[in-house]
């Protein structure tokens, strides 16, 4: 498996902390900086919303890059053992907010500003990154040019349920078995 690492910005190279075992599955780093290379001009103080954390390594690529702050949220207590590890090793305390609690806990009563882009990576055959759109929109947490991505395996099934909600689809890109969709709500 490859390291995890903070590709770009003020902790280039920081190597991350990564959780053991079959629950999680990283964003690998040529995902990701494709990621950051088509949100870039977007990421600039803003507040960035990585809801399935993981290890953190996304919210924490954005902090590095220059976001204001990053939510992460994982209702794993593992991981968020691990992110916070890789807050303190990135020197990203100050600019980030940490929830150890399931996404429509912390979509209902953590966060209470409007975001500027959102990452959804949740466990790959459930509903929750459509879920997690449908609250976003509901609870008012999305601006109008809001990017938000969604990372799966199965674009198509994503791509039919996100047909019932008011959103539009801006870009699909696949890399290997991970599509990441952008999406904005309206």
């Amino acid at each position: 498996m490859e390291k995890m690492r903070i590709v770009a910005g003020k902790a280039k190279g920081t190597k991350l902390y990564t959780l053991e075992g079959e629950n999680t599955r990283p964003t690998l780093d040529r995902v990701k900086e494709s990621l950051f290379n088509i949100i870039q001009n977007d990421i600039q103080d803003s507040i960035f919303l990585d809801l399935f954390s993981g290890s953190g390594a996304i919210g924490l690529e954005a902090i590095s890059r220059g976001a204001k702050k990053a939510i992460l949220c994982d209702k794993s207590k593992e991981a968020c053992m691990v992110i916070r590890k890789n807050i303190e090793k990135t020197h990203a305390l100050e600019n980030t907010e940490l929830y150890q609690a399931d996404f429509k806990e912390v979509l209902t009563n953590r966060i209470h500003e409007k975001l500027d882009i959102i990452f959804l990576d949740p466990p790959y055959k459930t509903d929750f990154a459509i879920e997690a759109v449908k609250m976003l929109m509901e609870k008012d947490l999305l601006k109008d040019n809001t990017t938000i991505i969604i990372e799966t395996d199965d674009s198509d099934r994503i791509l039919e349920n996100l047909k019932n909600i008011n959103c539009e689809i801006k870009d699909v890109r696949k890399y290997g078995r991970a599509y990441l969709i952008f999406l904005r709500g309206v």
